[in-house]
């Protein structure tokens, strides 16, 4: 039974660790987009909210 819970805690650190490295990769990913790929400022739901 103790075997069981050891096993179940490893897979569950190391899911949270792919999530951690999966969400850091992403969000490099989305910081490295050159200027000129994103869309033009008119399309933009950010700019739209800020401007209200």
């Amino acid at each position: 039974m103790m075997t069981i819970m050891i096993i179940s805690i490893i897979i569950v650190l190391l899911v949270l660790l792919a999530t951690v490295l999966t969400i850091g990769k992403a969000y490099k990913f989305q910081h490295s987009v050159d200027q000129i790929d994103e869309p033009p400022a008119e399309l933009s739901n950010e700019n739209r909210q800020e401007e209200r």
